[in-house]
């Protein structure tokens, strides 16, 4: 899986890295010598509260612990829009704004905020391109793997029926890929060409999109390994896969970009490759830290000017279901029956209560709004504030691509053993005791098709209309049960844990 990294000194050290990473992109701002990432989030996110309550503004600004204190002060402003779709709007295109008067431009000239930019900004070279045409036949059924089967028509149908019963996905996610189900034709995406930022990434859909016999620009770190799993992909798969390649210096004839230290190049080799077709613009990237903002910060642009130039451009993410959600009465109500009938493990709770001092098995849904709605709060806090803030970005720029009328497809993946998941001891006992609570963890290859597919019907079905701009994240969610549960889930974790160390 690609991981952005901060590249800052090798950036500053032409001898440490190829011509491939030299180039003009994003930052946040020079204070002496670092970098600080802390005060540029917290003013992110208390812009995007101006817009809904100044005393909440001003804790994110003042908080003296915001490495503990940004995920309830999230959470909270999260539910801060329930029942105004406008404050919505309002709360997403402020953070945008701030976050492009916070971050800067970094070129050889120096640095200065993203507002600065000109057209000149974006006046480069773009890279050249190699071009992978697939060795197989494309496949023309929907086929999602599945603890050793593969699911197709009536059989992947009645999965779909049966993870909805249980609470795993939203009914509205079965509908989704049942329909891609009877309409296998849209699975090669006819008309379209995919563009990935983090192509490479565990959870991308460059596997399957590529066997569907998809068109695709491909653009992840110009790295060896990254760049041959990239390939290998192509190969194996029936579509076209384009790659950005270098054409001068050291780094010639190496493929990829690194969007943040290249994001004007990487927007000048989209816009030459796309041409005059439909474009659908995935953001499939993870980053550690700092980076992970600066990534996000760099692909709006990018999206900017894609949006510009083609309007009818899809916009493509997938959301971590661990974060906060503003979810719809019905699932406030489903949590609430939850906890009525929960099993065995409720004779546990009462001492366990009591020796967690009640921060354990909390009930889920406590604070619901007027209008029904209430947060699924599943905000870890030890993701980290850029992290999270890194994803608001992503909503932020969903929501306000919607309302102006553009197809968005932000669909809520289950928790999955990805790498990552299983090199974390703790983590990975908490998703094995997950079960207990009625979570379902997702083999990576099974959440990779089946997000690929809600992706295909999004882009197929074109733009909607919602009631609430929030609905951009609770609909089509496939959570894997956590937001239906008995508790609120950080209040389970820790148990889940226990349970999962004993293999219970």
């Amino acid at each position: 899986m690609a991981v952005w990294k901060d590249r800052t000194s090798e950036m500053n050290d032409a001898s440490a890295a190829p011509d491939a990473l030299v180039g003009a992109g994003v930052e946040f701002a020079v204070d002496g010598d670092r970098r600080p990432t802390t005060a540029p989030l917290q003013q992110v996110l208390a812009a995007g509260a101006d817009e809904v309550s100044a005393d909440l503004a001003g804790r994110l600004r003042t908080t003296a612990d915001w490495r503990t204190d940004y995920a309830p002060l999230l959470a909270e402003l999260t539910g801060a829009c329930a029942g105004d779709p406008a404050a919505a709007v309002a709360m997403a295109r402020a953070g945008v704004d701030r976050a492009r008067a916070e971050l800067v431009w970094t070129d050889p000239a120096g640095e200065r905020p993203l507002t600065a930019l000109t057209e000149t900004d974006w006046d480069v070279e773009a890279p050249g391109t190699e071009v992978i045409t697939g060795r197989g036949e494309p496949e023309t059924e929907l086929v999602v793997p599945y603890r050793g089967e593969r699911l197709r028509g009536a059989a992947l149908h009645a999965r779909l029926e049966a993870w909805t019963a249980a609470g795993i996905v939203e009914p509205s996610f079965a509908a989704a890929v049942g329909a891609v189900i009877d309409n296998p034709r849209w699975l090669a995406l006819p008309g379209r060409t995919i563009a990935m930022v983090g192509a490479g990434g565990e959870m991308s859909p460059l596997a399957p999109l590529t066997r569907w016999g998809a068109d695709v620009l491909a653009v992840d770190l110009p790295q060896a390994r990254v760049q041959a799993h990239i390939r290998d992909l192509a190969e194996e798969g029936a579509g076209r896969v384009r790659l950005p390649r270098a054409g001068v210096g050291r780094g010639a004839g190496a493929t990829g970009l690194d969007v943040t230290a290249q994001t004007a190049r990487t927007a000048a080799w989209l816009t030459g490759e796309l041409g005059d077709a439909e474009p659908v613009f995935g953001m499939y990237a993870y980053a550690d830290r700092g980076a992970h903002v600066r990534i996000s910060a760099a692909t709006d642009l990018i999206i900017e000017r894609l949006r510009a130039r083609h309007p009818s451009t899809t916009l493509a993410y997938l959301q971590t279901p661990t974060d906060a959600f503003l979810v719809p009465p019905e699932i406030v109500e489903a949590g609430h029956r939850a906890w009525s009938g929960r099993g065995p493990l409720r004779l546990l709770q009462p001492p366990l209560r009591l020796a967690g001092r009640g921060r354990l098995f909390v009930p889920s849904y406590r604070d619901v709004h007027p209008d029904g709605t209430a947060v699924a709060d599943i905000l870890v806090p030890q993701q980290g504030p850029s992290y999270a803030v890194a994803k608001r970005l992503q909503r932020w720029r969903g929501v306000l691509a919607e309302a102006d009328g553009a197809t968005v497809s932000f669909n809520v993946a289950p928790a999955s053993w990805t790498r990552s998941v299983t090199r974390n001891k703790v983590l990975a006992a908490a998703y094995r005791g997950a079960r207990h609570f009625g979570v379902e963890i997702f083999d990576a290859d099974t959440a990779r098709v089946l997000m690929a597919a809600a992706l295909v019907h999004d882009v197929m079905r074109g733009p909607v209309t919602r009631t609430h701009p929030e609905e951009l994240f609770s609909d089509q969610a496939a959570h894997g049960g956590l937001w239906r549960g008995a508790y609120e889930p950080k209040t389970a974790l820790g148990f889940a844990a226990v349970l999962g160390i004993t293999r219970l």
